[in-house]
């Protein structure tokens, strides 16, 4: 395993995490997150991710579990969790919520601080000196978190959190995480909004959806128009899964299909598994402090840590090549 700092701060995270979104509490039963979150500490992964909103705050519970079940040492290992959409009153951050809702997650996880905080989304609602205030006061006065970061937001956005922290002496994202949605697909964003933040604040990025549901793993490539009934999002009712069935086979799937072809000849050129190419290309992106992966077995896991066996192939020729290919 390769360990990173996350951002400026000094905080150590594997360069591969394990979250829980879709799976953990959830779409796999206990044994089976078990399984998974102790190969991936068996792996050297010390970076699991959850939020409150996963599996309607069960992710937490399931992996609160785990880490109790396996009796591992708290100091080697990071954990965050997310905060935004809580109840259907109390929700956002509210400083309301970000208390209520932390202590909540506290309680789920049976963990009497987490390392990382993220503010889930920007609520546009609320003032920013309110935000910065909210995680300043559960860092520095309640000892619930050790940092807080950033999901999803503007660079300008981050910006202002920042600048507020500074101006008022309080505790700024000083994780200096950003939490986007990023893949050799979905990059425009972590290459340019955020170009500035990384040398102006130290920002350093923990970002998901590496392989895009499976897409960039060629999961789906034989089923070009509707998914295959064990395709999991295929029965599921889930929002997202929903979504993600929404849109299977239309015009922008298919464009992404067709780049995933090429994608995977480069892959069988220099002779590493389809899913390995992407995870290596996003590892090798500057700023990335660590990629979260999820999995529905233990064997994903491994497979996902085997991308840092392939870094070294991904020579400037193959990087160009793949920029060519994505555009």
């Amino acid at each position: 395993m390769v360990y990173r700092r996350l951002g400026s701060s000094g905080l150590q995270v594997s360069a591969l995490g394990l979250g829980g979104w879709h799976t953990f509490g959830s779409q796999v039963e206990n044994a089976t997150t078990l399984a998974c979150m102790e190969q991936g500490h068996d792996c050297g992964i010390n970076y699991f991710d959850t939020a409150e909103i996963a599996a309607g705050g069960q992710s937490e519970v399931a992996m609160g579990r785990v880490i109790r079940m396996l009796g591992w040492n708290r100091n080697d290992i990071v954990i965050s969790t997310k905060l935004n959409w809580g109840g259907p009153i109390n929700y956002g951050l509210s400083r309301k919520h970000i208390i209520e809702g932390l202590r909540a997650s506290l309680k789920r996880l049976d963990l009497r601080y987490v390392d990382i905080i993220y503010a889930h989304r920007p609520d546009r609602l609320i003032s920013m000196e309110e935000v910065v205030r909210a995680f300043n006061y559960v860092i520095e006065t309640k000892g619930w978190a050790v940092y807080w970061g950033t999901s999803e937001w503007r660079a300008d956005e981050i910006a202002e959190a920042c600048g507020i922290a500074k101006q008022l002496g309080l505790i700024a994202p000083v994780v200096h995480a950003e939490q986007p949605f990023c893949n050799i697909l979905n990059r425009k964003r972590v290459g340019g909004q955020f170009q500035r933040p990384y040398s102006r604040f130290g920002l350093g990025l923990t970002t998901y959806g590496p392989l895009k549901s499976g897409l960039l793993g060629g999961k789906y490539n034989d089923f070009p128009d509707a998914p295959a009934p064990v395709i999991r999002f295929a029965n599921s009712d889930d929002e997202f899964d929903s979504y993600m069935t929404d849109n299977y086979g239309n015009k922008a799937w298919r464009e992404d299909s067709e780049k995933i072809w090429k994608l995977m000849a480069v892959a069988d050129k220099i002779g590493i598994p389809h899913s390995e190419l992407t995870l290596a290309w996003a590892l090798k992106k500057p700023n990335v402090s660590s990629i979260i992966t999820g999995a529905s077995k233990p064997e994903q896991v491994r497979a996902n840590v085997n991308a840092l066996r392939s870094l070294d192939r991904l020579t400037p020729a193959i990087m160009a090549e793949i920029d060519e290919i994505v555009g």
